[in-house]
């Protein structure tokens, strides 16, 4: 049976694939695009049989979230994936000097990267990891709700205040009834269990976060290094320079993980004046003339550092064994 090759590029609403036969590497590959739904993903297992193959090699890039239901439908399929961080996407795109930059031209070029490279395939995360991300979404969307709520109850008549305080604590106990149960799925799940208590060793991360972080990290072997982990999230520095030009200052790239970059913030805040790694940190970063949003930013990057310190060597915060540079 002929190695087939499909490269996908994803959003929010659609993806794109292009697919390549390895007998006929040297054609143009096939481009089609699906909506990023169920129904799309059976289109794409169509379209394969159509063309006669049974199994395909699918790469992506692990862009939060909106690849995982395809990822997985493929694997159910019993197709392989592979999902990559986007930054060695974007290194084999610079060593072969690619300049288009479309959704086809995309796709096109993490076929390229996978039929050159054969990046290794991606598990699935494990149920519980996945219920976790489920029930903290859940959360996450409950506590919106209420936030919704209480703006309309400053604005509202006296006719309706009623109604809607009565709504807010109707949210306010399902939020209550959700946070026990991510309580209860950590006490059902001790190797869970297990890395929050690692990342909750680092001064600034409690638990809430800690589960946060979990969740939103499920494939953080795939990183090779924690700089690849802080490009995931949208930690890395971008400089913002043509030539001899300054044309501002350098902020972060913020192409990644918004819910991770959001589950750091507040613990940033914190370890700025609990953690003995990020306290000199602050020191240093202020006296050369940051501003406080890039000190705020590289705080955050060298928690993720910390992050991945301890889940790589499963020991606790340790500020001697994991004192490295952000």
């Amino acid at each position: 049976m002929p190695q087939a090759y499909l490269g996908i590029d994803i959003s929010k609403a659609k993806f794109h694939v292009a697919l390549q036969l390895e007998e006929k590497r040297h054609n143009q590959a096939k481009i089609k695009v699906f909506p990023n739904n169920l129904s799309g993903f059976e289109q794409l297992q169509q379209w394969l049989q159509q063309h006669r193959i049974e199994q395909v090699h699918a790469c992506l890039e692990a862009t939060s979230t909106y690849g995982e239901a395809v990822a997985e439908f493929l694997v159910e399929q019993g197709h392989r994936v592979s999902i990559v961080n986007p930054a060695r996407i974007k290194g084999f795109a610079v060593s072969e000097l690619s300049r288009s930059k479309t959704d086809k031209a995309d796709a096109q070029l993490i076929l390229r990267f996978l039929m050159a490279l054969r990046p290794e395939p991606w598990q699935p995360p494990a149920p519980e990891v996945k219920q976790l991300q489920m029930l903290l979404r859940r959360l996450e969307a409950l506590q919106q709700m209420i936030v919704q709520e209480q703006n309309r109850l400053e604005t509202t008549t006296v006719t309706l205040r009623k109604s809607i305080q009565s709504h807010i604590d109707y949210l306010q106990r399902d939020v209550e009834q959700i946070k026990q149960q991510v309580k209860d799925h950590f006490d059902q799940h001790p190797g869970l269990k297990q890395q929050r208590d690692l990342l909750v060793s680092i001064p600034g991360i409690g638990e809430q976060t800690a589960a946060a972080i979990l969740s939103e990290i499920m494939h953080w072997s795939v990183f090779e290094s924690p700089r690849q982990l802080a490009a995931y999230a949208g930690l890395t520095p971008r400089e913002r320079s043509s030539g001899s030009s300054v044309r501002g200052k350098s902020g972060l790239s913020r192409v990644g993980n918004r819910r991770l970059r959001k589950a750091l913030y507040m613990p940033a805040m914190a370890a700025r004046r609990c953690n003995p790694l990020i306290v000199p940190l602050c020191e240093r970063l202020l006296e050369k003339g940051k501003a406080k949003k890039q000190v705020i930013g590289a705080v955050m990057r060298k928690l993720l550092h910390l992050v991945y310190g301890v889940l790589k060597s499963g020991r606790p915060f340790d500020p001697n064994f994991l004192a490295t540079t952000p």
